[in-house]
């Protein structure tokens, strides 16, 4: 047989991991290729008897950038997907953007601002289609960073919820929850933002700490016999108060219930009422009721039925329901005046200092009024009499995770979704904004409201009449709320099995952050399961929200935002300051930014690349609350990568060009153990690493099967750096080097075979460089396929774990980790090499250490390893040297040293350990001590005499053996 076999490879690969060259040619081949198009790995067509595995991406909005949070978030769907694809699953990753009304409306108005124009001057047609100009100029943005992360989605399947296939699912499904009786048109209270002009959903409303006051007003009783004391932070609101409010059980005010008050600055009398919403120990214990402008009002008016009295225009200036002098003032405006005509009225008690939590739009800085207007709502706890069910859709999600069709993973976030779900207010889907699904209502002469699919069929439905289409347009959320179904075909599917809503609903698992538990899982649990009867995904994996390294959140006001990419390309500190101070909410802060940013990155961001990222990113990906980001572990796992780059240099070294024992030959041909006979041996270490490879290839299993990405990462981490390269590679050298060919042929068949398979194995986290690698490595090790990213995953064989070569290198490996221990002791440079004195108490040891010995010499950095067939000779040779105990040998490095001073040594730190014993054994016996201590403290101090006491019988035997 032939010693060498050509193949290509090696002179491909440069000498150094250069990641962007990779990430730029792999990126575009796969989407080239097709690999992530839905079915059997990538093929496009999906196999009858193969499992299913789907997963929808959150939609990002439209005029978003990727951010960290993404990044982690599509890390661990690629992940999922790319593990699936290779196990053999009719796999798809569903792609696509969200229009993001409230958001991308900014956008285009600020533009348009520039040009000092505004919305209105362009109509609303037109206006909607300058949205849709910049939508296909600049709404790619995050699509592209996501390739730039290698996510290997369905791009064909890419939507955008503005589509008109996804519109239409939009408009079908709102007509039908109208005629089942589950949407209408009512007033109630809503987040209302003045700027934007429009109901803004709890997601876009972030409170901020910020000082204020509190102002205490003094309200008199209508009969003149005193008055009460009322603490508000918001004083203007007082000119649309229903009432004052005590606590049931207050002494201070019980009989006052019922009285009247005046209404200060008005004409108005009000009524004292008593409701256990009131905090006794705030302020006075009285409090104003305001219900048309707080949220906690309005719940105490429904329940006392008082009146609704609005005192704000949509704009939040005073109202027509004030009195006179102040219609028209802007609200804060009118805080101060009605402050000062409180103080000149002698009604201003005092005013305190106080801390308070003020919301904002996040989209425009805005204060948040809570306004009584006109909206559109969902019924979450109405029962439709055409639902055969008879639940209501909020029921349905509740039952749907109750009977564990849908699963929370952690477990724990199902109370967080029950405790909303059972306490579920109607869903207020209607904006005041052109940019989205227009709402299919139109109104005739006589307000009366037709809901119909198109203009057409409301005219239908009310023929000879003048119809005007309802302005608003839906939350964003509603359409996100469809996409498990949307996106797959309902409401024209078919009963084939290999059909997309066959195949893919419900979806395998939704894999999102705990912050949209209200705003979109539930939604989409509510909605998927109330039209199409089925769960929208059987897992929804919850993941933590990601946060600077000292667990702060990010934000531009922090001056510790980080951008993905930077990560991956690197930038240099100038351009990164820029970034970081440009557009701050608060200019004031840049100073503070640039200082922040220049002591974590004095240079700059330096260039990870993609893989890098993602296996950090993977390794933090824990069941927990948040993720603390620093950009340092970055720096280990590029060096993992760097790692794994030289590892597969060296095995193709020893491997390419050689026979590399997949010549055809038979398990007779084979030794086990070692012994040279036949065509390939192979060595305990051999098969040492192949055993260990089953147990990774098991532990990475069951990673990915409990969403468990950090343990997958971990334990890949370990296996490459500390098994396979650190020891396998090094006893491989020293086989190859000192064994026969067969040895040698059984050696680079399992490096090289170990190798590929690591590849496929850290392919869905890493996939740039296993891609890279693989295409060299695989035809070395007798494999072929077009890419990694469709080949077969490994899975593990237990029959190949061999328990007796485990135990074996597991002696080789304490062996060497103890003759590094004793040159520690030494204080010997590592590069001085050292003959090795043993002496075995068991033959089968003594066997152990003569077949190992060039291993140990390699590894210990030994220049002899020299046996003795006594423990006298030994003793005599060993002289003063430290020793260590491994199984049933006794070892030492040999040395020349000073005796005399060694023995001085030895016996002042044999005085110190004694001391220390002592010490403890004092503390011990004292009883007050152990009395009063805790017990880790107690067994601290055992622990302590047992260390120091074989410490001490380890020096005192050198002292001994040096008389």
């Amino acid at each position: 047989m032939s010693d060498t076999i050509q193949q290509p490879g090696l002179n491909s690969l440069s000498k150094s991991f250069e990641p962007a060259a990779i990430e730029a040619q792999w990126g575009p081949e796969w989407e080239k290729r097709g690999y992530g198009a839905a079915g059997f790995r990538g093929t496009g067509a999906a196999q009858a008897d193969a499992p299913s595995f789907a997963i929808q991406l959150p939609p990002p909005n439209v005029t978003g950038t990727l951010h960290m949070g993404h990044a982690f978030n599509q890390t661990i769907m690629d992940s999922l997907t790319r593990y699936h694809r290779m196990k053999g699953f009719n796999t798809v990753w569903v792609p696509g953007t969200d229009h993001a009304g409230i958001a991308t409306q900014i956008v285009v108005e600020r533009q348009l601002q520039e040009q000092k124009l505004s919305r209105h001057d362009l109509g609303r047609k037109n206006f909607v289609s300058k949205v849709w100009e910049w939508k296909e100029k600049s709404g790619n943005t995050i699509t592209t960073q996501m390739r730039r992360m290698g996510d290997s989605v369905d791009w064909s399947r890419e939507y955008f919820t503005m589509d008109d296939k996804l519109s239409s699912v939009v408009t079908d499904t709102f007509v039908r929850l109208y005629e089942q009786g589950l949407i209408y048109r009512g007033k109630r209270l809503v987040n209302w933002d003045p700027v934007l002009m429009s109901a803004v959903s709890d997601l876009e409303v972030e409170s901020e700490e910020e000082d204020g006051s509190l102002w205490h007003i003094a309200y008199p009783l209508a009969d003149g016999s005193g008055s009460l004391t009322v603490a508000t932070t918001r004083p203007e609101t007082l000119l649309g108060d229903v009432a004052v409010m005590v606590h049931p059980e207050d002494e201070r005010y019980t009989a006052l219930i019922g009285k009247m008050v005046k209404l200060p600055l008005t004409d108005r009398e009000i009524p004292v009422i008593a409701d256990d919403y009131v905090d006794r120990e705030f302020g006075t214990g009285v409090v104003k009721v305001t219900p048309a402008h707080d949220q906690n009002d309005y719940a105490v008016g429904q329940r006392h039925g008082l009146p609704m009295i609005c005192v704000l225009t949509l704009e939040a200036k005073i109202n027509e329901n004030a009195p006179a002098k102040y219609q028209g003032l802007d609200r804060f405006v009118a805080r101060k005046a009605v402050v000062a005509d409180l103080e000149a009225a002698g009604a201003l008690v005092e005013v305190k200092k106080h801390k308070l939590m003020v919301p904002r739009c996040t989209r425009t800085g805005q204060v948040i009024e809570p306004m009584l207007t006109d909206q559109w709502f969902v019924a979450m706890s109405k029962v439709s009499e055409q639902d055969p069910t008879g639940k209501s859709i909020a029921q349905k999600a509740i039952d749907a995770v109750a009977s564990g069709e849908v699963k929370f993973v952690p477990e724990n976030w199902v109370n967080t979704y029950n405790q909303w779900m059972n306490n579920i207010q109607d869903w207020c889907i209607s904006r005041q904004l052109w940019w989205g699904h227009q709402i299919p209502a139109w109104y005739d002469e006589d307000g009366q409201v037709i809901v119909a699919r198109n203009e057409a069929e409301a005219q239908a439905k009310a023929p000879g009449k003048t119809l005007r289409r309802d302005e608003d347009v839906l939350d964003t959320w509603y359409s996100s709320a469809l996409v498990p179904f949307s996106t797959m075909g309902w409401p024209e599917q078919t009963d084939s099995a290999t059909d997309d809503f066959n195949l893919y609903l419900p979806s395998t698992v939704l894999v999102t952050g705990y912050d949209i538990i209200f705003f979109w899982v539930a939604r989409m649990i509510m909605m998927t399961t109330h039209f199409t009867g089925r769960v929208p995904f059987k897992h929804v994996y919850i993941h933590g929200l990601v946060r600077d390294a000292q667990g702060k959140k990010m934000s531009k006001s922090e001056g510790n935002v980080l951008d993905p990419v930077d990560l991956i390309d690197g930038i240099s500190l100038e351009p990164l300051l820029e970034k970081r101070t440009t557009g701050l909410r608060k200019p004031e802060t840049a100073p503070q930014v640039r200082k922040n940013t220049q002591k974590e990155f004095p240079e700059g961001i330096p260039a990870y690349g993609a893989d890098a990222l993602r296996f950090t990113f993977a390794a933090l990906a824990s069941l927990g609350r948040s993720i603390n980001f620093d950009s340092k572990r970055c720096e280990g796992y590029r060096n993992f990568c760097n790692k794994l780059w030289n590892a597969t240099r060296f095995v193709l070294m020893n491997c390419e060009g050689h026979d590399c024992g997949l010549l055809e030959h038979t398990k007779a041909d084979c030794a086990v153990g070692g012994k040279a006979h036949g065509y390939m041996s192979f060595s305990q270490p051999d098969r040492w690493i192949a055993s260990v490879l089953q147990q990774v290839e098991a532990d990475v299993a069951k990673g990915f099967e409990e969403y468990r990405l950090d343990n997958v990462a971990n334990r890949l981490y370990d296996f490459v750096w500390n098994e396979f390269c650190d020891w396998y590679l090094e006893i491989a050298k020293v086989q190859i080097q000192t064994g026969d060919e067969a040895q040698q042929r059984g050696t680079r068949r399992t490096l090289i075979r170990t190798l590929e398979a690591i590849l496929r194995l850290a392919h869905p986290i890493i996939p740039f460089i296993t891609e890279e690698l693989w295409q060299i490595v695989a035809p070395v090790a007798g494999l072929k396929g077009e890419s990694i990213s469709v080949a077969r995953y490994p899975e593990s064989q237990p029959a190949k774990i061999d328990p007796a070569a485990i135990a074996h290198v597991e002696r080789l490996k304490a062996l060497v980790d103890a003759c590094r221990n004793l040159r520690g002791e030494l204080g010997v440079s590592p590069a001085t090499r050292l003959p090795l004195l043993a002496v075995a108490s068991q033959p089968d040891e003594a066997t152990f250490l003569q077949q190992s010995a060039a291993i140990l010499q390699a590894l210990a950095k030994l220049s002899e390893v020299k046996l003795f067939a006594t423990e006298a000779e030994w003793a005599e040779a060993a002289q003063a040297a430290p020793v260590a105990v491994v199984g049933q040998a006794r070892v030492c490095l040999f040395v020349e040293i000073d005796v005399a001073a060694e023995k001085a040594r030895l016996a002042k730190e044999a005085a110190r350990l004694a001391g220390e014993i002592a010490k403890a054994q004092g503390k011990l016996s004292n009883e007050a001590f152990v009395a009063k201590a805790p017990p880790a403290v107690i067994e601290q101090e055992k622990k302590r005499v047992a260390d120091f006491s074989t410490k001490l019988a380890g020096i005192e035997d050198q002292l001994r053996r040096m008389k």
